[in-house]
């Protein structure tokens, strides 16, 4: 992936809060590592640990925090800013679109659009999309094999990836992104036991997203059984997750690759959920709690608690018990000792 990016494009993407330190006056090729990066490339220093990499980066600007004391070499050029990782992403975005722009508005000629369908004319509806009877959708892109079900919505500057389902009845907010595979509105999972067999129960509720909010490849948030699956503004969904129906999630959440919402659980504002965790039905996850990869959570955590392990403790009792495991087999040796010892002790008496 060749760039070709001034530095003068670079400063009028940061602003005014970025002081800076050397010269660099060719363009920039590429972006990359302090150690892998070459003359031509962008780097950054984003994580205190790799501070020491700096000094011999051979990358030819350089995104580092206020607080970083060196000096550039020769023909390298420092850039001193509050958060150098956001600011990358500044840059990265202004790439992303040059890279990867917007398609233009216009359908496909081999999609399909229902006749009572409505459909922005700023929207850009891609190859062998399908959009159901009484769905509205707003300026917003759908690529490739894009399906929207009957009386489905979608917002203004929502972004749908090839591959995307999105079922009957079900809205899609503002500015979303949903990422190639995703299901958004498939069956909750519920059955009744009758008469010797499981009987479906059906699902005629739905999926509501509101503004902002992102969904990572092959997840699926299935449709409420009746009512709605919430999506809360801002959250962020990683690749392969799964949210049953009945689910609702506050705003600014973040649930990381492979975690499993069982269904009714209710997640506040700004909960963190690390991958392959498992949330148990019908609980109530505080706002601003975190939940470490591979939790399981079996039982209601509180506002702002810090949970970890198989079943959830809190954080701080898991880490000593984690420290009291490895000393078990030393102790168990131990053990043995003192029984000989006392056995031999009572053989004597």
């Amino acid at each position: 992936m060749a760039l070709n990016y001034s530095t003068k494009r670079i400063l009028e993407i940061l602003g005014k809060d970025c002081q800076i330190l050397g010269a660099y006056d060719g363009s920039i090729r590429g972006i990359a590592s302090l150690t892998e990066a070459e003359s031509g490339d962008l780097s950054f220093l984003g994580n205190p640990k790799y501070r020491s990499k700096v000094a011999d980066s051979q990358a030819s600007v350089i995104l580092v925090p206020n607080d970083y004391e060196e000096t550039p070499k020769a023909g390298q050029l420092y850039l001193k800013l509050k958060n150098p990782s956001f600011a990358l992403a500044l840059i990265c975005r202004d790439i992303e679109g040059k890279l990867l722009p917007k398609p233009s508005a216009g359908v496909h000629p081999s999609s399909v659009i229902e006749p009572d369908a409505e459909v922005s004319p700023e929207a850009s509806i891609g190859a062998f999309c399908y959009i159901g009877s009484g769905a509205k959708v707003g300026a917003s892109v759908l690529e490739s094999h894009v399906t929207i079900g009957r009386a489905a919505v979608i917002g203004d500057g929502a972004y749908l990836f090839p591959r995307v389902s999105v079922g009957d009845y079900c809205e899609i907010g503002e500015r979303n992104r949903v990422m190639s595979g995703s299901v958004i509105g498939s069956d909750g999972y519920g059955y009744e036991y009758h008469n010797g067999s499981h009987q479906r129960v059906p699902q005629i509720g739905n999926v509501v997203t509101d503004a902002d909010v992102d969904i990572g490849a092959n997840s699926t948030i299935d449709r409420a059984r009746f009512g709605s699956t919430q999506i809360g503004a801002g959250t962020k969904v990683d690749n392969q997750v799964q949210i049953a129906h009945n689910v609702r999630i506050g705003q600014h959440c973040l649930i990381v690759a492979q975690v499993g919402i069982s269904g009714s659980t209710v997640l506040g504002d700004g909960v963190i959920v690390g991958g392959q965790a498992g949330l148990g039905g019908h609980l109530k996850i505080g706002s601003g709690a975190m939940i470490a990869g591979g939790t399981a959570v079996l039982s209601d955590v509180e506002v702002q608690s810090k949970v970890r392990g198989y079943p959830a403790m809190p954080m701080m009792l898991f880490n000593r018990v984690a420290v009291l495991q490895r000393k078990l087999p030393d102790l168990f040796k131990r053990f043995d000792q003192l029984e000989k010892r006392v056995n031999s002790a009572s053989n004597d008496l």
